[in-house]
């Protein structure tokens, strides 16, 4: 990936399954309220269907895309690196994710979340063609709410973007879920669309780990490791996953 790439992300995150993050909200993400999803129709049932409703984030869902995404995501390794004062983290990652959604994967990815906004899963398409002076400029916002961290961002995100996959695919840059619904199947709600659109077009999937914790969620939708990379000083171990597409299903799937 990279800052001034076409509809890039600054850098990949995922906080699905975390054993840190199950059923607390930490600490320190400056009580953030939890918001509420904009909802098609005020009369729905506040019961919990059993397969967990999803729909593309709409700009009403933003704050509390945003909100959940930073308790998922408050003791994520690569964002400590990228945001390590507990002081000001929350605020900052309010400002990232919001910026990630309505810059990036709002306007040329696909952003999937569930009702009420429990987890969110943040893709980008194969991508098409050279960066223009526009998606730089894009990025710039981005580049302020780091501050003073901007260089080791960058640096990290270039470390990344060495490893990136050349061919074609999905890429996951970041799935969340809230705290306190982990492990309810969230998360695997909000794959589901783009690995239904990766095995009807016949493409791969990619993304990044930050947590060892999550490879076997990962595994269970079909990801494997195929590689390793990790800071020079240690601080951010990054697992590299790759999918490759199921074979188109048979009437004997069905059955």
């Amino acid at each position: 990936m990279s800052v001034a790439g076409k509809g890039a992300a600054i850098v990949p995150v995922d906080g699905e399954g975390s054993c840190g993050h199950e059923g607390r909200t930490p600490r320190g993400t400056g009580g953030f309220p939890r918001g509420r999803c904009t909802r098609e129709h005020d009369h729905a049932s506040t019961t919990m269907p059993a397969v967990p409703q999803v729909h593309l984030v709409r700009p009403g869902d933003v704050p509390a895309v945003a909100a959940s995404l930073v308790r998922a995501f408050y003791d994520d390794p690569m964002l400590v690196y990228m945001f390590p004062d507990p002081r000001t983290r929350g605020r900052a990652l309010r400002r990232f994710f919001t910026l990630q959604l309505r810059q990036t994967y709002m306007r040329t990815g696909l952003a999937y979340t569930t009702e009420e906004c429990r987890s969110t899963a943040l893709w980008m398409p194969p991508r098409a063609g050279p960066p223009g002076m526009r998606d730089v400029i894009a990025q710039l916002p981005m580049l302020l709410v780091l501050g003073r961290r901007a260089g080791a961002a960058l640096r990290l995100v270039q470390l990344v973007e060495s490893r990136h996959p050349k061919a074609p695919h999905y890429y996951l840059g970041g799935l969340g879920t809230d705290p306190q619904w982990q492990r309810r199947g969230f998360g695997s709600a909000v794959l589901g669309p783009v690995l239904d659109i990766c095995d009807r077009e016949g493409l791969p999937a990619y993304l990044e780990s930050s947590k060892e914790s999550n490879l076997a969620f990962y595994r269970h939708h079909g990801f494997e490791v195929t590689g390793e990379l990790s800071l020079p000083e240690g601080s951010v171990r990054l697992w590299l996953m790759w999918r490759e597409p199921l074979g188109p299903r048979s009437e004997l799937d069905d059955a």
